[in-house]
């Protein structure tokens, strides 16, 4: 393995054949790899051990805390900092403050996830090393690509190529990290 090689990526034409690639790649002991489809594949982000607990749990914790914080703030705003008494209702009238709570704390949930996503995908990425792979476009159309990274330590090239043909790639690219 050179110091400038990313990995080896195999072209298939086929989500089934791409399944078993990567089944039989984590079988033999390869981690470091990643898988590019047109649409989500279950089974393939299993075998990857892609997990996305992590999201949704983010983004709770941030309505709650958003709701939490614009609720006190309105009462304390309301209640304790500059009590108005108005019709004579409470200052503490908390029917009053819950539509702001829950407009609050659903933008903070939904920006807390896409924050969070974003990080997740390590996004947003203007380059990568696979963008020179050719047909690599195809991968949002029709075409599905598995890459095993240099950086894994069962990296072999000549053994990862075997595993890429056994399995029906059409295509197998030696990539290479630029710039």
């Amino acid at each position: 393995m050179s110091r400038n090689d990313y990995g080896i990526i195999g072209e298939f034409e086929t989500a089934d054949q791409l399944i078993a690639a990567t089944r039989a790649a984590r079988d033999t002991g390869y981690r470091r790899i990643e898988a590019f489809a047109p649409f989500p594949l279950l089974n393939v982000s299993r075998d990857l051990g892609c997990r996305t607990v992590i999201v949704p749990v983010i983004a709770a914790t941030a309505a709650v805390v958003g709701g939490a914080i614009t609720y006190f703030s309105e009462y304390w705003m309301n209640g304790i900092d500059y009590p108005l008494n108005v019709g004579g209702r409470p200052l503490n009238s908390w029917p009053a403050f819950i539509p702001a709570t829950i407009i609050v704390s659903a933008i903070w949930l939904a920006t807390a996830a896409f924050v969070t996503m974003l990080v997740k995908c390590r996004l947003p990425r203007l380059n990568h090393p696979v963008f020179v792979v050719p047909d690599f476009e195809r991968a949002s159309e029709d075409h599905f690509f598995l890459s095993v990274l240099a950086e894994d330590p069962a990296y072999e090239p000549r053994d990862v190529t075997a595993l890429l043909e056994k399995h029906g790639a059409v295509a197998i690219t030696r990539v290479e990290l630029t710039g």
